[in-house]
């Protein structure tokens, strides 16, 4: 009935036998809506995984559609929520998990102060007495039963052995009624084991049957589902984490090289434009030489360092025209340090000398 239910509500809508006027009032529920279960939409509610245990939940106070799972799982938006929901259904497995921790950890220690139970204390005097004097008389009636077979009285022989079987009838009763009453006295308690998935306590070295319906019954299943949920979850944050310490150290290694590359991009720059200050200074150096030379035509240079009076040295000049001409470039020199100029007078306009 209730897959019946579920298909009609896919196929016409849960609104399908309402009247009209409870139709104005009614809602539509979606995935996304408070009232819609988170656990159950990404993964399982564990409400669902131990009724009729000894850890049941009780109901789930939300609402478990199939259809608005499948909703939920065409939607657009399902990458976006996974998270979000998974970490809430997480937080709600650990606090399960925790509990259960607690009881499997009290359980150890009652496991623990468990003491070994003591052998079964020996027979009684009486009952040991007892014993004696029936094994007694058994080795007695053997021997009798002997010395008559030796003397060919068989009949007397056989009957002799019917009492020795019924002595060792009435021993064999003695013996086991000593062990049975020392059962009784000490019953021995059988050894105990714990589950560590469920916490629930087992007979050690049970059958193989008991052992396999624990296995796969409601509490253990449910909490193997809960523990294997948060182990999952919590190596996919560790991988997420893991990523993106990478991301950052690759990125600040991007960053480093970068920086690196900027400062050797701006040294090359600085080393340029030093280079390009030292040429500029080298050449203002020879422009000024070069005005230099045109101020003062009797003191212009040429390349080859030939000096003239009136074109300074000239390359092909002789070695004696070039020594007068050193010696009139001195006299001039001297004759200039000696004007009155020097001495605050007004400098008198020199003659122009043409050579």
């Amino acid at each position: 009935m209730d897959a019946q239910r579920a298909l009609l509500d896919e196929l016409m809508g849960s609104a399908r036998n309402l009247t009209e006027d409870e139709r104005r009032g009614f809602k539509e529920v979606k995935w996304d809506d408070k009232e819609v279960c988170a656990y159950y939409m990404v993964r399982f509610c564990p409400h669902d995984l131990f009724v009729n245990t000894r850890s049941d939940l009780g109901p789930c106070s939300k609402i478990h559609e199939a259809k608005l799972k499948e909703s939920f799982e065409k939607s657009p938006r399902h990458d976006s929520y996974v998270p979000k929901f998974e970490a809430e259904l997480a937080h709600f497995c650990e606090k399960l998990v925790m509990d259960l921790d607690k009881k499997v950890r009290r359980g150890r220690e009652r496991l623990a102060q468990e003491v070994e139970v003591p052998p079964p204390p020996p027979i009684s005097a009486e009952k040991s007495e007892q014993l004696s004097v029936l094994e007694e008389k058994i080795k007695n009636l053997l021997e009798q039963v002997e010395s008559l077979g030796e003397a060919g009285k068989v009949d007397e022989a056989e009957a002799l052995m019917r009492k020795v079987e019924m002595l060792n009838v009435e021993k064999t009763a003695l013996t086991q009624q000593s062990l049975q009453n020392s059962a009784l006295m000490i019953a021995p308690e059988k050894k105990m084991a714990l589950c560590e998935t469920c916490g629930s306590f087992l007979v050690a070295n049970d059958a193989a049957e008991r052992t396999q319906s624990h296995v796969t019954g409601k509490q253990h299943v449910g909490y193997g589902m809960v523990r294997d949920f948060l182990s999952e979850f919590k190596a996919a944050k560790e991988k997420a984490r893991e990523e993106e310490r990478l991301a950052r150290e690759k990125e600040a290694e991007e960053r480093k090289k970068l920086r690196e590359k900027e400062h050797d991009s701006r040294r090359r720059r600085s080393d340029s434009s030093d280079r390009d200050k030292h040429k500029d200074r080298d050449h203002d150096r020879e422009q000024d030489r070069y005005r230099g030379r045109d101020r003062d035509p009797d003191r212009s240079l040429d390349r080859n360092g030939s000096f003239d009076r009136g074109s300074g040295w000239k390359h092909g000049t002789s070695r004696n025209g070039r020594n007068r001409s050193r010696e009139r470039y001195r006299e001039r020199v001297r004759s200039r340090s000696r004007s009155p100029i020097r001495h605050g007078s007004k400098r008198p306009r020199s003659p122009v000398h043409k050579y």
